[in-house]
C-alpha cells in the first residue's frame, strides 16, 4: 500500500541507470501507481487486468515481474482468469529465483457508450476482490488494487475519501510526472495502446484487399506446383529469396515519414501486389522462411522488419492463415533486437493463425519465459557460414574438380584452406576475396556448431536436412549438432520434419482444406498453399497471458 494509506511503505520504482549513476523514483500514492502503469509494461493497457510483483528490500517494494491478460467479457469467466494470472506470475517468478512479498493489481477498462468510469468501477470490483483472494492463497498479499477508468482511477483498498475520493482521482497529464520526466532522461519510450500495434500486422480491410487476393491467387497457380516438385522448390526458393532482398533494397531507400501510420502507407506503396503475393507463398516453405530468418541483426534486421509486416497485411481473406509465416518473421526481427513487446504480439497473433505453427510457438514460449535470442542467433549464423561453405566449394569444383575432392570430408578450416590455396594461383580479383569469406565463415561456423538445433526444431529447416542427405559423410573428427541451450521444446517436436509423401495426421486448416507433405491443398480451381509446418509438430503454449520479468 502506498506510503500515505495507513501503514503503508513507500515503492521505489524501476532503477534507472545516468551519468551519475543509479537513481530511483519513489512511489508513494495511488496516483503515481496509476502514472507509473505505462512506463513499467511499455505500452497503455486498454480491457487489462495487470498484476505487477513486488519485492522487499530494506523494508522497500521494489518492481519485479508483470503479466496481463485481457479482461473476459463473461464474469463466469473472472475466477480462472485471476487464477491464471495469479499463479502465473507467482510460479514465473518463483522459477527465476525472485518469489514476491506482495503485488499491486491494476483494472484498465474504458466505459462503454452512456456508462461512467464510476460504473466500470463498481462492475470490476468482484473481479478485484478475486484476485485478492487468489494471491492470498499462494501467500502474496495485493497491497493495492486500482481501477483505471475514464482518465480517472479509483482505489479498492483505500475508503478514505479525501486521498480516494468515491468518484474517482483525476490523473495527471501524460509525461508531467516525475516518474515520466525519469523515463524520457532514461530514454524508455510507452509505445501506444496494443490495439495500434496490432492494427499494423493485421490484414487489409479496404478496397485494394481484392486486387491483393486476386495477386495471391494467380501466384499460386503458377508457384505451387512447382513448390510441391523438388527441383522446382529450390528454385522457388532462391527467387523469393532474391525477390525479397530486392524489396529490402527498396525499402531501404525509402524517404523517411513521420508517423507509424504514415510509415506503413508508404512501405505499402513501395511493394505491389504480385511482389507481395510471391513472396507470401514462397515462406511457406520452411527452408525458404528459416533463410530469411538470418535477417535478424543489424541495419537489416530493421528493414526485414518493415517488409514482414507489410507481407502480414497482404494476407487477406481466405489466406489469412498464411501470415503465420510472415508474422512470425516480424515476431522472431522483434525479439532479436530487443522489442519484446512486438514480438509477443506478433507471435501471438501468428499462431492465431495457425495454431500448429511450431517456429510461432516455440518463440513465443521462449520470449514469454524470458529466454535470450542469442542461440537461436548463433544456429542461423552457423547455418548461413555452412551455406556459404557448400556454395565455395560447388565454385571450387566447377573450376578445379581435383582439388574439390581433396578438400570433400576435411573440416570446415581446413577445406577452405585448401580451396583457397589451390584457387589463389587462377583466381583474380573478386574471385579470390570469395574464397578467403569462405574460409572466414566456415572457421566461424566450425567453433560454434554445438548450438545449431537439432532436426526436431524448426531452425534450421527440413529443406536444409534434405541437402545434408545428398552430401558426403564429414570425418570422424567433425562436429556434430545439439539442440541449443535455453530454448524450449514443447511436446510433439519429436515430429517437427515432416517427410516427402507423408500426411500430416490432422487438417488444422479451413475447412475444405487438406495438407499432404506440410502443404495446404484448397480446390481444384483455387490455389495449393505450401506450409511446411503440420499439426504434428508440436503444442502451442499459453498464449493468454502476457508477462516479463
Amino acid at each position: 500500500m502506498p506510503a500515505d494509506h495507513p501503514g503503508g511503505t513507500p515503492v521505489p520504482g524501476q532503477a534507472y541507470g545516468s551519468h551519475g549513476g543509479e537513481h530511483q523514483v519513489t512511489l508513494r500514492t495511488p496516483a503515481e501507481l496509476a502514472d507509473a502503469l505505462p512506463y513499467l509494461l511499455g505500452y497503455r493497457p486498454e480491457d487489462s487486468i495487470v498484476l505487477v510483483a513486488l519485492h522487499d528490500k530494506d523494508g522497500r517494494g521494489r518492481f519485479g515481474g508483470r503479466a496481463r491478460l485481457g479482461i473476459p467479457a463473461h464474469e463466469d469467466d473472472w475466477p480462472s482468469a485471476a487464477r491464471q494470472l495469479a499463479h502465473g506470475l507467482v510460479k514465473g517468478s518463483e522459477r527465476r529465483g525472485a518469489r514476491p512479498q506482495s503485488m499491486v493489481a491494476f483494472l484498465c477498462q474504458e466505459p462503454e457508450k452512456g456508462r461512467t468510469g464510476r460504473e466500470v468501477m463498481e462492475r470490476l470490483r468482484p473481479l478485484a476482490q478475486r484476485l485478492r483472494v487468489e494471491c492470498g492463497s499462494l501467500d502474496v498479499v495485493v497491497v493495492e488494487a486500482l481501477c483505471i477508468s475514464e482518465g480517472r482511477y479509483w482505489s479498492y483498498c483505500c475508503d478514505n475519501s479525501v486521498c480516494c475520493s468515491p468518484e474517482g482521482a483525476p490523473m495527471g497529464l501524460p509525461g508531467t510526472s516525475v516518474l515520466a520526466a525519469a523515463a524520457a532522461y532514461a530514454g524508455i519510450q510507452v509505445r501506444g495502446t496494443l490495439k495500434e500495434l496490432r492494427t499494423r500486422l493485421q490484414p487489409w480491410e479496404i478496397a485494394a484487399a481484392l486486387d491483393q487476393e486476386t495477386a495471391l491467387d494467380t501466384a499460386s497457380m503458377a508457384l505451387v506446383p512447382r513448390i510441391l516438385d523438388e527441383a522446382g522448390r529450390a528454385e522457388v526458393a532462391d527467387e523469393t529469396l532474391e525477390l525479397a532482398r530486392m524489396m529490402l533494397d527498396r525499402l531501404a531507400g525509402a524517404e523517411p515519414v513521420s508517423g507509424t501510420l504514415l510509415a506503413d502507407l508508404r512501405d505499402d506503396e513501395l511493394i505491389g501486389h504480385e511482389e507481395a503475393a510471391r513472396l507470401i507463398l514462397g515462406l511457406q516453405d520452411r527452408s525458404t522462411r528459416d533463410r530469411a530468418a538470418e535477417w535478424m541483426e543489424g541495419d537489416e534486421a530493421a528493414l526485414a522488419l518493415r517488409l514482414w509486416r507489410t507481407l502480414a497485411r497482404r494476407c487477406v481473406g481466405p489466406y489469412g492463415e498464411h501470415a503465420a509465416a510472415p508474422l512470425t518473421l516480424a515476431g522472431w526481427v522483434a525479439w532479436s533486437t530487443g522489442d519484446e513487446l512486438e514480438a509477443r504480439e506478433a507471435l501471438a497473433m501468428a499462431l492465431g493463425a495457425d495454431p500448429d505453427y511450431l517456429f510461432a510457438c516455440l518463440l513465443h514460449q521462449a520470449c514469454n519465459e524470458g529466454l535470450e535470442p542469442e542461440s537461436i542467433r548463433r544456429c542461423l549464423r552457423a547455418e548461413r557460414a555452412e551455406r556459404a561453405e557448400r556454395a565455395g566449394r560447388g565454385r571450387a569444383r566447377a573450376e578445379a574438380p581435383e582439388v574439390a575432392d581433396r578438400a570433400e570430408g576435411l573440416p570446415a578450416g581446413e577445406a577452405g584452406s585448401v580451396i583457397e590455396a589451390a584457387g589463389g594461383a587462377r583466381a583474380t580479383g573478386s574471385a579470390a576475396t570469395e574464397a578467403q569469406v569462405v574460409d572466414a565463415e566456415a572457421g566461424a561456423g566450425a567453433s560454434e556448431t554445438e548450438e545449431v538445433p537439432s532436426r526436431a526444431h524448426s531452425v534450421p529447416s527440413s529443406g536444409t536436412a534434405h541437402l545434408r542427405r545428398r552430401r558426403r559423410p564429414r570425418s570422424a573428427g567433425a562436429s556434430h549438432r545439439r539442440t541449443p541451450t535455453g530454448l524450449p521444446r514443447p511436446a510433439g517436436a519429436a515430429d517437427a520434419v515432416t517427410r516427402p509423401g507423408r500426411a500430416a495426421s490432422r487438417n488444422g486448416g479451413r475447412p475444405g482444406t487438406a495438407r499432404v507433405d506440410g502443404t495446404r491443398a484448397r480446390g481444384s480451381h483455387e490455389a495449393v498453399l505450401p506450409s511446411r509446418d503440420t499439426g504434428q509438430e508440436g503444442t502451442r503454449p499459453d498464449r493468454s497471458t502476457e508477462g516479463e520479468e
